[in-house]
């Protein structure tokens, strides 16, 4: 048994003030500060960096978790100068339930964002990460419910978890739709597979261990500006993008939209947030989108390139899908929350 271990890390002689905003369309809770410490799993990774700078700017007690003390360095090239704002950065194993255990103690929320990182994108993912995924999960949602002082969890899922169900597919995917595992093995979609098992997962071990639990299931993971996004997290998502780009299922978010999605969710647990929630901004509909998203990551071809695929789908480069994906769930909840926010305000 491994028992958690937190790194040495300066905490800052001042804090923002609570309550800033950080978006022209996003304000914090004012009462951040009233939420005590909530924890981020995998903090070297590129999405849990995103949501850990978020949250430190609402004023809320981050303390962030990683696998080992090398991935300090990862995170210290994520995040120069919020390291010194931390609550803490504590190493704990997810495959170490009671290292787990530890670094969730006197936390008020676990933000779990990711199982496996590989920041260096040298290693792709296998179906042997998949069944990790899984087995973290597990391992999370029980130590929340063991050691956390709220059994709260927000976990980060995708929209892969949605969207795999072959040639068979509804006209609508929204937070009811799950990827159909078998097919997912079968066409080696492993990151896919990886996100349908650990959210199950997730779920069956939260109604034992009586988390509440909410998920979000985000699109492609972009930077700031499209075509830009994030090489690493984006090979194994795009595996099979060709079908997704034809099915009209190819939707990214803004890395930034996504985490501030998640504190959303979280601020609107104690006004019914609760379930799945679908997160995207925008859908490939064209050939000309998906050249450039392919170029941006150096995938050319890989995406539009079998024309034949695409054929009867697209009609003056745009591409007509025969499914369409909702968001509206989380919408509404966004919509409802900024109002609340502006009552008080």
């Amino acid at each position: 048994m491994e028992v958690a271990m937190s790194l040495p890390i300066e905490l800052p002689k001042q804090r923002n003030d609570y309550g800033m905003c950080f978006a022209n369309s996003f304000s914090c809770s004012l009462n951040a500060r009233d939420r005590k410490i909530v924890c981020v799993t995998s903090g070297n990774s590129y999405f849990g960096s995103h949501l850990i700078k978020k949250l430190l700017v609402c004023g809320y007690l981050v303390r962030v978790t990683i696998q080992n003390q090398a991935n300090l360095e990862d995170m210290k090239e994520l995040m120069r100068e919020e390291m010194e704002q931390l609550e803490s950065v504590v190493v704990a194993k997810m495959g170490d339930l009671e290292s787990l255990c530890s670094a969730f103690r006197g936390c008020h929320a676990i933000f779990h964002t990711s199982s496996f990182i590989d920041p260096h994108g040298i290693s792709g993912y296998t179906e042997r990460m998949a069944f990790l995924e899984t087995e973290a999960a597990k391992n999370v949602i029980e130590a929340c419910g063991r050691a956390a002082y709220i059994k709260r969890c927000i976990f980060t899922s995708s929209l892969l978890a949605c969207i795999w169900k072959g040639n068979d597919l509804p006209n609508l995917i929204d937070e009811s739709s799950w990827s159909d595992e078998a097919f997912c093995r079968e066409n080696k979609l492993w990151l896919a597979l990886a996100k349908t098992r650990a959210e199950k997962a997730a779920w069956n071990k939260a109604r034992e261990m009586k988390v509440k639990l909410v998920s979000l299931c985000p699109g492609l993971l972009m930077a700031p500006s499209f075509p830009n996004a994030h090489l690493e997290t984006s090979i194994p998502y795009l595996k099979g993008g060709h079908f997704m780009l034809r099915q009209g299922l190819l939707a990214t978010e803004d890395v930034s939209k996504v985490a501030e999605a998640h504190i959303y969710v979280y601020e609107d647990m104690d006004y019914g947030a609760c379930g799945r929630y679908i997160c995207f901004g925008k859908i490939i509909g064209t050939l000309e989108k998906a050249i450039q998203l392919e170029n941006g990551l150096n995938m050319h071809g890989q995406l539009s390139g079998n024309q034949n695929l695409l054929a009867v789908e697209v009609d003056n480069d745009e591409i007509h899908p025969r499914t369409r994906i909702t968001k509206s769930k989380l919408s509404r909840l966004i919509f409802r929350s900024s109002q609340r926010r502006s009552c008080k305000q």
